[in-house]
């Protein structure tokens, strides 16, 4: 079971160039953005953003770092720094129409951009590498898989 509480999106590079998606349906209709959805009930933020990017297009990808967290009152969103392990960039033909491979650069100039994207991307720009890497923190009263700890 999804929730509308907790999402994620990540920042995938894949030599050079950032994965997109075009949105089908709700505000960002029409616009691109950094694909991303929500967390599943039982499901840790990384796996959720592993699953949600091959979804939508077909790429595995997985969590290297958290790059930024929004916060509002009624939902947070994880924006994770991706690392590509395999598969060639599809649409879904349902959440998006098209999947684009841009540089930083040339997607913040882009008018069909949304705007928490370009955000994202101006801050990737100004410095890609300030992020919180995966510790290797163990705990003691949890079993691996069942939490994760990023900066530690």
């Amino acid at each position: 079971m999804s929730n509308r509480f907790y999402a994620v999106c990540g920042i995938l590079d894949i030599e050079g160039k950032i994965l997109f998606v075009r949105h089908t349906y709700g505000p960002a209709k029409e616009r691109i953005l950094i694909p991303g959805g929500y967390v599943k009930a039982g499901e840790l933020p990384s796996d959720a953003v592993k699953r949600e990017f091959f979804e939508e297009t077909g790429v595995n990808a997985e969590a290297e770092s958290v790059f930024a967290v929004q916060f509002r009152a009624e939902q947070w969103i994880i924006v994770f720094r991706l690392k590509y392990i395999s598969g060639e960039p599809v649409s879904d033909g349902y959440e998006n129409s098209e999947v684009l491979l841009l540089t930083p650069e040339e997607a913040v100039m882009r008018n069909d951009i949304t705007n928490m994207s370009r955000a994202i991307l101006n801050a990737y720009i100004k410095d890609r590498e300030n992020t919180l890497e995966k510790g290797d923190y163990k705990s003691i009263s949890l079993k691996s898989g069942e939490y994760e700890i990023f900066g530690v």
